[in-house]
This record gives structure tokens, C-alpha cells and sequence, in this order.
């Protein structure tokens, strides 16, 4: 279990160390992980499990890493399919012909946020130092999705839009979807700027007053704190979700920056992490 949070669990007993959630974790025809810093290969700002080969890192290491991984995990490696991720909304339904790409094999496909499968043996695979990580496992008809949720998504209703995706693809009823609301930035560590306080003014503030105060507080120094978990589990509860069907893994990049990288904690000067789904 990780540390005193009863909703995450650190695995240390395998080569390369990962988290998974209590929440997800009876769910039997999934595999699920979330990375951590620890038990890879590169060095200085990205030390040692960098994921991302866009932040500066040897491509070589960066390789290696996603081999240590996806072992630990017990993930094909070279199946791994990749977002492109550009603070979009956009979800891409994804396909047996689309194993390997944007990791082993080349994208065909740009701003990408958000995947979904209903086939087996697909790793999907998105990236974070902070922003929300957003699991979805429709247990009846056996589909999940897996979508990055910055502020700018979280604001577009990225939640929103892999339900509806799931329900367009595979016939979901958000009755059936389970979903997490992954490590990320939490509202004491998050001070947000005017301009992005008042895009989440201008969209929660019409249907959901009662939550908005939640969302968006002022600390002492007169700024705005921003709970994007809280955020996320309004847009989810407004894709139809049961309340009893969404968990929030209550872990904070920022807090835990020597386990996790962070945007916030570093300045920028990091590695990434990944969220990796799959049906087994």
C-alpha cells in the first residue's frame, strides 16, 4: 500500500516499480499501471523512468525504460499504442492494425488525447507530470479508455467526451463505466492564473453552482487555488456516471515529487510519467 493512501498501492516486488488503484483492481479482464520515477535508466533532470521522448532524453534510455516497464507491468511492449497529446479533446477509437503506434511504430494520427478499445491484448498508453490521468472500464460490455485531462481538457470536458466516444463505439451505458481519476496536481499545490479561473467561472459556473465553489478557491495571498480532481469527478457525474462508480486516486504529483514527476515541482525540468490500460 502507498504510504497512508488506501486507494493506491506501490508494486516494489517487480524489476521496475508501478502503482495501480484499489478501485480498479477487481476488475478481472484488465491489466492496469501507472508509472513512477524509480527503476529506470536515465539520468540528471529525468532520473530514471522517463517515458517521454520529447523532453530532451536519450532515445536509447527512454527504449529501455518502456521495456522495463511493460515487463513489470507483463505488457507487450512493442503493442503499446500512444496518444499525441495536445491539451485536445479529440478521442481515437483504436484497433488491432493500430498496435505499436507512436511508440514502436510511426502515428498516423495528431492531437490525440484520448484512446478507446474493446480488443484485447492492446496496451494503451498516455502521458503526465501533473495533469489528470482518467481510467474508464465499461465492465458489461468489456471496452475501456484511457484520456489525458489537463486544465484545458478538463475544461473542454474530456471525461465528457470518451463516455460519449465509448457510447458512439461500443454501445456503452455510462451506468456500466467505471471510472479513476489518476495522480495529478491537487487544489493546494495548483495556483492558477485570473485568465484560467475564469474559463472554469464561464463553464461550471451555469449548470453546477453548488460544486463550482469547490472547484475554484482563493488562497490567503488573495490567488485562486484549482481542484481538478473535483472538476473531473463533476464532468464525469454529468457523463451519467454513478457516483458510487468514480474514484479519485487522491495522489498528488506535486506532494510526492520524489516518486513522481511534476511540472509544478521541478519548473519543468523533468521526466514524464505514463498511464498504460489494456484488456487482457
Amino acid at each position: 500500500m502507498f504510504k497512508d493512501n488506501e486507494n493506491v498501492i506501490l508494486h516494489t516486488d517487480r524489476k521496475t516499480p508501478f502503482l495501480t488503484f484499489s478501485a480498479l483492481s477487481d476488475i478481472p479482464f484488465i491489466k492496469h499501471g501507472f508509472t513512477t520515477r524509480l527503476g529506470g535508466v536515465s539520468e540528471g533532470y529525468y532520473e530514471s523512468l522517463n517515458l517521454s521522448y520529447s523532453v530532451g532524453d536519450e532515445k536509447e534510455k527512454v527504449d529501455e525504460n518502456y521495456i522495463r516497464i511493460c515487463e513489470s507491468l507483463e505488457i507487450p511492449y512493442k503493442d503499446v499504442v500512444a496518444t499525441h497529446q495536445v491539451h485536445k479533446t479529440n478521442v481515437r477509437l483504436i484497433k488491432e492494425q493500430d498496435k505499436g503506434k507512436g511508440l514502436y511504430l510511426p502515428r498516423d494520427y495528431e492531437e490525440i488525447d484520448g484512446l478507446i478499445t474493446n480488443e484485447k491484448c492492446i496496451p494503451l498508453a498516455t502521458f503526465y507530470a501533473d495533469c489528470v490521468p482518467l481510467y474508464f472500464i465499461d465492465t458489461r460490455k468489456k471496452a475501456i479508455g484511457l484520456s489525458h485531462s489537463g486544465w484545458r481538457g478538463t475544461v473542454g470536458r474530456m471525461g465528457l467526451k470518451t463516455v460519449e466516444a465509448m457510447q458512439k463505439a461500443f454501445g456503452s451505458d455510462p451506468d456500466d463505466i467505471t471510472a479513476l481519476i489518476g495522480p495529478s496536481i491537487c487544489r493546494d499545490c495548483y495556483e492558477v492564473s485570473e485568465e484560467v479561473a475564469e474559463e472554469f467561472r464561464k463553464e461550471f459556473s451555469k449548470e453546477l453552482s453548488d460544486d463550482y465553489k469547490e472547484i475554484l478557491t482563493k488562497n490567503p495571498a488573495g490567488r485562486y487555488q484549482l481542484d481538478l480532481w473535483e472538476a473531473n469527478r463533476i464532468v464525469l457525474k454529468s457523463a451519467g456516471l454513478k457516483e458510487s462508480n468514480i474514484h479519485v486516486s487522491g495522489l498528488c504529483t506535486c506532494c510526492h515529487n520524489d516518486l513522481l514527476y511534476s511540472h509544478r515541482a521541478s519548473k519543468g525540468k523533468r521526466g514524464t510519467l505514463a498511464a498504460f490500460l489494456m484488456i487482457n
